[in-house]
């Protein structure tokens, strides 16, 4: 590894859309350099959820050791800074012992908070986020967007207008704080005190496809209705507006068929996978791989 600058210590940050492989790959690298792996997925840290989050197998998992998988309950605020006050502590730990630490996962906000801070963003009652999933559920994202548009112009003109959640964050902002949450951005990027190395990995639009096809096959075999059956009680938590939960409570309510819900799963991962290469494709700083073609050697010639 060339490391061009003063500082001792690097995370390799693995990320991607979902199905693309990045869970394997980010295990090799870690046992190539002997170290820990710290999850940046928004529900793999949830204890309750497990089938449908495509969390790392046992197997994976003695493999190397995981922050940031199992670590909360689904009845936890956990949200991007928090998850950057806790890969800064586990970094830190890590790097007591290794020179390198990975990081792996596709969400991109998670990345960004880690890599570069976060705004003071003001605590939102679970009241007002609750009401807003329910009113969300009810109406649809047509009504989501139309809310945005009226109650914060100035974020509708730059928002990922297809994005709910992205949306919904900015409403309950208004609603409790009567603020853009534009207001509260203040675009400084954090200074960090180790190097950062971003790779990327991708896949044909149908290679991709048809591994998000096999996945969502599998999570149905595996008992992906069980877990959510088990878990309808916390159905209007935040955990659980997540892609294979939802489709699969609205069958649930008598509103689709199985296989209807089944092919919803596949539709909106897809569509989910998409919004992940758009996010991540506008980081210029990522280093693009094929996600059959990458090998370790390659990744650890790149230059700091």
């Amino acid at each position: 590894m060339q490391i061009s600058n003063s500082k001792q210590h690097t995370v390799f940050i693995i990320v991607g859309p979902t199905a693309v492989g990045k869970t394997s790959f980010a295990i090799k690298l870690a046992q190539q350099l002997n170290t820990k792996i710290i999850s940046a997925d928004s529900r793999q840290c949830y204890k309750e959820l497990n089938i449908g989050v495509a969390k790392p197998n046992d197997d994976e998992l003695k493999k190397v050791h995981h922050y940031f998988i199992n670590s909360h309950s689904i009845e936890e605020d956990v949200n991007a800074g928090s998850f950057e006050q806790y890969a800064l502590q586990a970094v830190e730990e890590i790097f007591k012992t290794q020179s390198n630490a990975v990081m792996v996962g596709g969400t991109g906000l998670y990345i960004k908070s880690f890599c570069e801070g976060m705004d003071d963003i003001p605590n939102v009652p679970e009241k007002i986020r609750n009401e807003i999933i329910q009113l969300y559920k009810t109406h649809g994202l047509s009504w989501l967007q139309q809310e945005i548009e009226k109650k914060d112009f100035a974020f509708w003109k730059i928002a990922e207008q297809q994005n709910p959640q992205r949306l919904m964050r900015a409403l309950e902002i208004v609603k409790a704080t009567g603020k853009s949450i534009l207001d509260f951005r203040q675009n400084k990027k954090a200074e960090r005190d180790f190097n950062i190395v971003k790779i990327g990995l991708n896949l044909t639009k149908e290679e991709l496809y048809r591994n998000i096809n096999t996945r969502v096959d599998a999570m149905i075999n595996d008992g992906l209705l069980d877990e959510v059956q088990s878990l309808n009680q916390y159905r209007r938590l935040n955990a659980l507006q997540t892609v294979g939960y939802n489709e699969l409570f609205n069958y649930m309510d008598g509103n689709c068929s199985f296989d209807k819900a089944i092919e919803n799963i596949k539709i909106n991962t897809r569509h989910y996978a998409k919004r992940q290469l758009t996010w991540f494709k506008k980081d210029q700083t990522i280093h693009w791989f094929s996600a059959t073609k990458i090998s370790l050697e390659e990744v650890l010639k790149i230059k700091i």
